[in-house]
């Protein structure tokens, strides 16, 4: 994880900026005053600062970019990054201008000007931003210099501060799961540091093979087969309120080969992303516990490897689901929905849960859908969903909501058996999630994220540099906190 020293907080200290050694983050815009931080900065550097607001390369910013002067003169600092914001930003702007400072954070400390901008979105985004993997390479590069951010009121930050801390984490926790390669996150490995999460209040359930089958989750079972990895349920409880309790379940392939449907070798080397759905729920319970969210939440994560091997399942096969349906495996590479389909059953039958969301990196066809700026969401929940995409939108993470209709239902019929685990590559997400929804009780308002095009990206994402990008946690958290808080 890219841990940070903790940020500081001070007040606005105009003599501090000569002296600082390090970057320096000011703001300004077209057309307006200079703020009275970035005024003494251009007089430190004899109206270089102003200069560089009229030039037009700062016109051509949009909010939230910024120029950088190396080396100014008459400041004591490497670099002074000059971000375009207007003086009353909107969340977005702010985001930005957030993600512009963590693209620039380094080894050397970072003064903020911020005054009187909102001290936690800014800082938030510029801690989601400062964000690297190295937990792989023999010598990896220094952690990230200390964050200062100078205010008008540094109390009202610091007091949101263990908030943004809790945010922060939970999704450089589900960057780190989703990076890791698969020899070195195995299903043991992810329990055994699910578990360590029990210091943050959680409760924490791991169900080894013998308990899943006594339980009968045997298409999740089949799924592991040809793996020595052993196939195991992980149960994360947040017991933050009272009532029945949201349920969050994660698809947790730690790699998947396609199985006997082997995978093309050219990119199967990404498949160690394929357990994001159950990085994502991880992350978002460890936030919910670190923030200490008046909530009760469960989060569910099944941990399987899909291995071709003499006992695979093939085929062809047929498995009994824990609800009881009979499934007809067509294609052994959609092995995450036999996954899904158990958990989500069993998360219903054990927790009578007042909603339940999914989240899996399912299908190859929600990417030529939405490509790699939304997840798919589908819901049987108008309101789950309308409050869900707000959510997202609200926290920058990209979200378009997708069909569900009986008419798709045609295409997973199985001549053998109730149901085939795929209908084919025509409208291949939405028969998925029409699959899925086969197994949710009755009155039970449920939504499923697919998140196979946003998990990992091959370019730098909204808040992320390119890789694991960590999204879903942001969306989820505010989701539990605007619809399923005790206030």
């Amino acid at each position: 994880m890219s841990l940070h020293p903790i940020p500081e907080f001070m007040p606005n200290d105009l003599d501090a900026l000569a002296g600082h050694e390090g970057r320096i983050a000011v703001f300004a815009d077209i057309d307006t005053p200079l703020p009275q931080i970035t005024r003494r900065a251009d007089r430190l550097t004899r109206g270089a600062v102003a200069r560089a607001v009229a030039s037009p390369d700062f016109a051509k910013l949009r909010a939230g970019e910024g120029l950088t002067l190396n080396w100014p003169a008459g400041l004591e600092a490497e670099a002074l990054h000059l971000i375009r914001l207007p003086r009353k930003p909107d969340a977005a702007a702010l985001r930005k201008a957030g993600t512009s400072i963590g693209r620039a954070h380094g080894t050397s400390p970072m003064l903020i000007c911020a005054d009187a901008l909102p001290a936690a979105p800014l800082l938030q985004a510029a801690l989601l931003r400062a964000y690297q993997y190295e937990a792989q390479k023999s010598e990896p590069k220094p952690g990230f210099g200390p964050i200062r951010m100078m205010l008008r009121d540094p109390d009202a930050a610091q007091a949101d501060l263990e908030t943004v801390l809790a945010r922060v984490n939970g999704v450089h926790l589900t960057r780190d799961l989703v990076n890791a390669p698969a020899n070195v996150l195995t299903t043991e490995s992810f329990a055994a540091q699910i578990e360590g999460l029990a210091s943050l209040g959680l409760k924490i359930e791991i169900l080894d093979e013998d308990a899943l089958e006594a339980a009968g989750l045997r298409a999740m079972l089949a799924v592991g087969m040809g793996s020595e990895c052993p196939s195991k349920l992980a149960i994360l409880r947040w017991e933050g309120a009272e009532g029945a309790p949201l349920a969050v379940v994660g698809k947790g392939v730690m790699f998947d080969t396609g199985g006997v449907s082997l995978k093309p070798a050219l990119g199967m080397e990404d498949m160690t992303m394929d357990m994001g759905g159950a990085a994502v729920t991880v992350g978002l319970m460890q936030t919910l516990a670190a923030r200490r969210a008046p909530a009760h939440v469960v989060g569910l994560v099944g941990l399987v490897e899909n291995m071709p091997d003499g006992r695979a399942q093939r085929p062809g096969d047929v498995v009994r689901s824990m609800k009881g349906d009979m499934i007809e495996v067509i294609n052994t590479d959609a092995e995450g929905r036999l996954v899904l389909a158990d958990v989500l059953w069993y998360a219903q039958q054990r927790f009578s849960p007042r909603a339940v969301i999914d989240l899996a990196t399912l299908t190859g066809a929600i990417i030529i859908a939405l490509g790699h700026e939304k997840a798919g969401v589908f819901a049987n929940d108008d309101a789950l969903a309308g409050v869900f995409l707000k959510a997202a939108g609200d926290v920058g993470e990209g979200a378009w909501r997708m069909p569900l209709d009986p008419a798709y239902d045609a295409q997973i019929k199985s001549r053998i058996a109730d149901v085939k685990n795929t209908g084919g590559r025509p409208a291949g997400s939405i028969t998925a999630a029409q699959f899925l929804q086969r197994f949710i009780t009755d009155g039970t308002p449920w939504m499923h994220l697919d998140i196979a095009g946003v998990a990992l990206t091959k370019g730098e994402s909204a808040h992320a540099p390119k890789g694991a990008s960590g999204w879903g946690v942001l969306a989820l958290d505010a989701l539990v906190a605007a619809a399923f808080e005790t206030r």
